[in-house]
């Protein structure tokens, strides 16, 4: 409906249209809505510095222990590697003695540990670097790397 002097009453064009173009609006402002509501989530609710830390008892692969391991790749004392019941292969972790603080970082590469209580099983060299040889088990933290 225009008034005199040319605007248009913007509720009654709403409901002359019989509610389409009120339809449209609110859509539009819905969209709006949720890109900004998406748009922070997404800025921080994932963020790249966010980390996951895991705490627990490690253990170490044995000094005579020959085989591969669950990604396929025969198991190397030398490589800086562990075991992870559920992180996804390749996942990168800084373990860390809190006593001594010393830490390395490892390459998720296998399965385990499988004994109740444990959190991480470690590869010989990443036991070494750690000073754990002597202890044999260990509590460690690991984050995300």
């Amino acid at each position: 409906m225009r008034r005199a002097g040319g605007t248009t009453d913007v509720l009654t064009e709403f409901r002359g249209h019989g509610g389409r173009r009120r339809d449209l609006v609110a859509s539009q402002i819905w969209t709006m809505a949720g890109l900004v509501l998406a748009c922070g989530i997404g800025n921080g609710g994932a963020s790249a510095q966010d980390t996951k830390t895991i705490s627990g008892v490690a253990a170490f692969y044995s000094v005579d222990y020959k085989g591969s391991t669950a990604s396929g790749e025969s198991y190397d004392p030398k490589k800086f590697t562990c075991a992870h019941r559920t992180l996804p292969f390749g996942t990168r972790l800084r373990v860390t003695d809190p006593k001594s603080r010393r830490s390395v970082v490892v390459t998720v590469n296998d399965r385990g540990p499988f004994t109740k209580g444990r959190v991480i099983d470690l590869s010989l060299a990443a036991a070494k670097e750690l000073r754990m040889i002597g202890r044999g088990l260990m509590k460690v933290t690991a984050a995300l790397q």
